[in-house]
């Protein structure tokens, strides 16, 4: 739970609750308690219960929680997942903003989980992209982790991704490496990746100094084969897919040989995992 977790939990509250919960408030008598259970309602891969649970515990520092099971979990329709007690209106009032964060973050970690058992028996690994909810990176990108999935370059500060390579090959090669050796000696951190579409520039690339990842644009399958075999058992730099990978092409891009295949699709087109919370006698 780092801070900026913490601060998207109080400014999702702040957006829900407002000035009060009037429902609440006036249909549910004062010192009613309940328990609920958090139901999935359909199969998938759960992430985001430490968050649902701090939501409650934000709401009412009196709510009990007890998670049933570990993020990254395979559930199937009909698994509960947490066990919330409390007073019946704090519950209530911190039902919605939970529901928010679990089902988005399961969702995420569903399509991860789908599409890494697509890549099974090969050596790629599935990484996201930038491609997020505007301040819901840092949570986005760990519910990839818990289907399975790994995280690319978190944002603009920590990987240099050269791209737009029309550009980059009318540049002097000299120029590149130049500009590779300054960035390691300034920020010796930062990986370096180049963007490539054409397999003279992913030759090209192979005879620099520092290059960490290449990344194949948009190549056919055979085209990105070939550019492992111009690698060759070196191993670095590391070779990424990327462009026109689903659920129908992942399979054959993983047995190419590349070690990473970017996929957009994790964060932005997810569908929310359908999980609600059923209240039940005490």
């Amino acid at each position: 739970m780092t801070d900026h977790v913490e601060k998207l939990i109080d400014l999702a509250l702040l957006e829900d609750i407002g000035s009060g919960d009037v429902t609440s408030e006036y249909f549910v008598p004062e010192g009613v308690q309940a328990r609920a259970l958090m139901l999935v309602k359909a199969d998938g891969v759960v992430a985001g219960l430490e968050i649902a649970q701090r939501v409650f515990e934000k709401v009412d520092g009196s709510i009990e929680t007890k998670i049933l099971i570990a993020d990254g979990s395979r559930v199937v329709k009909g698994d509960y997942v947490m066990e919330i007690k409390g007073p019946a209106r704090s519950v209530l009032t911190g039902e919605r903003v939970a529901l928010n964060f679990m089902q988005r973050l399961s969702g995420i970690a569903t399509k991860t989980a789908q599409f890494v058992d697509l890549t099974e028996g090969s050596i790629a690994n599935v990484l996201d992209t930038r491609k997020t909810t505007p301040g819901w990176r840092e949570i986005e990108k760990y519910a990839v982790t818990q289907g399975g999935g790994m995280n690319h370059r978190m944002g603009l500060y920590d990987r240099a991704m050269v791209k737009d390579n029309h550009l980059v090959a009318e540049h002097d090669i000299d120029d590149i490496q130049s500009a590779i050796t300054k960035l390691k000696k300034d920020k010796p951190h930062v990986e370096v990746e180049l963007e490539a579409d054409r397999l003279d520039q992913v030759e090209a690339f192979l005879k620099l100094d520092g290059v960490d990842h290449i990344l194949l644009d948009n190549m056919t399958n055979e085209q990105m084969r070939e550019a492992v075999a111009l690698r060759g058992d070196v191993k670095s730099p590391k070779l990424e897919a990327s462009g026109g990978v689903n659920e129908t092409t992942i399979y054959e891009i993983a047995r190419t040989g590349v070690d990473f295949i970017s996929v957009g699709a994790l964060t932005h087109s997810a569908v929310a995992l359908d999980i609600s919370l059923d209240f039940v006698e005490l």
